[in-house]
C-alpha cells in the first residue's frame, strides 16, 4: 500500500484566483467604456441619415416650387414638439417638417415623427446666409454662432450657402447647406452639391 501525503491538496492558489478576477475585470471595464462610445456613434449615424432626408426633402421642395424665384423655403424657426400647432402653415419651418419630413406617415397633419435618436424632437431654423452673418469672408460654425447648449437638436438650413468641411460658407441663392451638431464631436454639414 502506498502512503498518501495528506498535506497535498489540489486547487487554485490565491494568486491564480486574483489574476483571473483581474483579467475578467479588465474585460468588463473595456466593454463598459466602449459601449457608450458605440451607442453615441450609432446615434450620430442616425442623425446623419436624418440630415440626408432633410437634404432630399429640400430638393423635393425645390422641385415642387420650381416657379418661385428662389424656390427654397423662406426664413422660419420652429421648436420641435410632438404635436403640430394649428398655425403650422404660417411657420415655414413647421410647415416644411410637417409636409416633407413627415410625409408618408398616417397622421402627418397633427403628429410629429421627426425625432432625434435620443427621443427629442428636432427643431429647425431656416435662414439665408446673410441673416446668419455668413459673408464671403466669414464662415458659420457652431463655435462662433452661439452657446452650444442652446443649439442642441436644431437643424440649421442656410439658403444661399454650401458646406466647407464643418463650416458653412456663401454660395449662389439657389443652393443650401444643412448643419447639425453631433453628439460625438463636431458638426455635420451637408449641402445640395
Amino acid at each position: 500500500m502506498a502512503k498518501q501525503n495528506i498535506n497535498s491538496k489540489e486547487g487554485f492558489t490565491i494568486i491564480e484566483v486574483v489574476l483571473v478576477l483581474a483579467i475578467a475585470g479588465l474585460i468588463f471595464l473595456m466593454v463598459f467604456v466602449a459601449l457608450p462610445a458605440l451607442q453615441r456613434s450609432q446615434r450620430d449615424t442616425q442623425r446623419r441619415n436624418d440630415l440626408s432626408r432633410v437634404d432630399t426633402s429640400l430638393v423635393q421642395y425645390q422641385t415642387n416650387n420650381a416657379t418661385k424665384t428662389n424656390n427654397l423655403p423662406s426664413a422660419g424657426e420652429w421648436t420641435g414638439v410632438a404635436t403640430f400647432p394649428d398655425n403650422c402653415n404660417t411657420n415655414t419651418a413647421c410647415s416644411f417638417i410637417r409636409n416633407y419630413m413627415n410625409s408618408g406617415t398616417s397622421d402627418n397633419a397633427t403628429t410629429n415623427t421627426f425625432q432625434d435618436p435620443d427621443g427629442t424632437y428636432y427643431s429647425m431654423k431656416i435662414q439665408t446666409a446673410a441673416e446668419a452673418g455668413i459673408t464671403s469672408s466669414v464662415n458659420w460654425n457652431y463655435q462662433t454662432a452661439a452657446s452650444t447648449s442652446a443649439m442642441n437638436h436644431i437643424v440649421y438650413v442656410f439658403t444661399g450657402a454650401k458646406c466647407d468641411g464643418e463650416e458653412v460658407t456663401t454660395d449662389t441663392s439657389r443652393h443650401f447647406a444643412i448643419a447639425y451638431r453631433l453628439e460625438g464631436a463636431g458638426t455635420y454639414c451637408i449641402d445640395d452639391q
